[in-house]
């Protein structure tokens, strides 16, 4: 979504330019229209193609990593990013001593900029910079991976991404938040930040400081973050989203859990809606997709951690849906997935966890609300050894208003619940079993 999808497939229209004379007229005529551009790309003969060509907004596209940058792909890329004003969108990831050379070429404005990405090809290559006297005044999108600081912006763009290598030295929270006042206009913004320092030492760091400037983003839709618990916790305080409606959160090798802020920021949210929830079991992260209704094309929160540090996926689950315990109570629907080891021998130590039922009524217990209960992929019998089934009020415990218990698998996994749901029939809670 960031990178804009393949941006190729701009040259739709240049078969049925060649149709004919009024076929071309009528396409030409209306280029505003359907957004028409000239692609800059790996084969473009890109002198040619200008000289022989109508005054079209430019797309220049270098983002397969499979390709090898040669003198005259640069050299391309450099006649393209001479008619500056027609340069529309720009998107490039390659080794950093190319990107080097075309990045100091971007020294003047760009008019009709509206989406920038560069990135270097590999992590470790050397951080970059953009010349101070670039101006794009129409950027609405912007993406930057290993870039140095301050990045410096004029202009109300709409959209950005950013990432660095350092946030203890070059991209702190307090030199983010700088730049983030200078852009009020924020739709969409995304950051990941990676570091070189083991993550357990970068987590025991003191990102906040004192005074530390807070900013309101107005028109915030979406945003994003990839790095360490620590840093985002010291950032958010300080970000008031009031029309947030999309959050992606990707924790990295975490060694510890605790995310108040996040919660915080979540609650004052007031369109970021949470009803239908999917968690995910991987081999090396948990992730937790919650979307706005059951048919949403896309999850309002999307949570994955990495855990490949952990003694178990089901015990450090728990551990962060306690924290998230508020705003995971207004989930109506749920569905628990386990992908890839299915509790094989692949991960053995997720087998030691599952033999203890109160971890996984620590993952169920937030969801206080769910009616609607899925259970995929061979989880059956262990979900339901957590539930109680004892006399009395016990079995209300987990799941309380849980009206619909759905499984998916072969043979009598069903029969693992049989228990459970005789018991909430007892209680006067009676709970509908589908098979699928």
């Amino acid at each position: 979504m960031l990178q804009g999808g393949h941006w190729v497939r701009e040259r739709w229209w240049y078969k049925l330019a060649h149709v004919c004379q009024r076929w071309r007229t009528l396409i030409l005529g209306t280029a505003c229209h359907l957004g028409l551009s000239l692609v800059c790309s790996y084969g473009t003969p890109v002198a040619e193609m200008l000289a022989h060509s109508p005054s079209l907004p430019l797309t220049i596209d270098h983002l397969d990593s499979d390709h090898v940058i040669t003198a005259k792909h640069e050299e391309g890329i450099m006649i393209a990013l001479q008619r500056r004003d027609y340069v529309r969108r720009i998107r490039l990831a390659m080794p950093a001593p190319n990107l080097q050379r075309l990045t100091e070429a971007m020294d003047e404005e760009f008019p009709m900029l509206e989406h920038l990405f560069i990135s270097p090809s590999t992590s470790k290559d050397t951080r970059l910079a953009l010349p101070h006297t670039l101006r794009a005044p129409s950027l609405r999108h912007l993406i930057l991976l290993n870039f140095t600081f301050p990045i410096r912006s004029k202009s109300p763009s709409t959209q950005m991404g950013l990432g660095s290598t350092s946030p203890d030295v070059d991209f702190s929270p307090d030199d983010f938040l700088q730049q983030l006042s200078l852009m009020p206009q924020l739709e969409t913004l995304w950051i990941r930040v990676d570091s070189s320092v083991p993550n357990h030492e970068v987590e025991g760091r003191a990102f906040h400081k004192p005074n530390m400037k807070h900013i309101t983003l107005p028109n915030l839709r979406w945003f994003g973050f990839g790095g360490i618990s620590a840093y985002l916790e010291a950032l958010l305080p300080h970000i008031t989203a009031p029309l947030l409606e999309k959050l992606d959160i990707m924790y990295f090798n975490l060694f510890k859990f605790s995310v108040p802020h996040l919660v915080q920021f979540m609650s004052t949210s007031e369109n970021l809606r949470l009803i239908s929830a999917n968690l995910i079991l991987q081999d090396k992260a948990v992730i937790l997709s919650v979307k706005p209704h059951a048919g949403a094309s896309a999850p309002a929160l999307y949570l994955s951690i990495a855990c490949r540090n952990v003694d178990s996926q089901v015990a450090f689950t728990a551990q962060v849906f306690k924290f998230l315990s508020p705003v995971l109570s207004a989930v109506m629907e749920l569905t628990l997935f386990s992908w890839e080891h299915s509790l094989s021998s692949v991960m053995p130590d997720i087998n030691l966890v599952l033999a203890h039922p109160s971890y996984w009524r620590d993952v169920l217990r937030p969801f206080s609300n769910v009616k609607s209960l899925s259970v995929h992929n061979g989880l059956a019998r262990e979900i339901s050894r957590s539930f109680p089934v004892g006399d009395g009020e016990s079995q209300m415990e987990l799941l309380p208003e849980l009206n619909e218990l759905k499984y998916y698998g072969l043979g009598d996994a069903g029969d693992a619940f049989t228990a459970f749901i005789d018991a909430r029939q007892n209680a006067g809670h009676p709970i509908t079993l589908v098979r699928q």
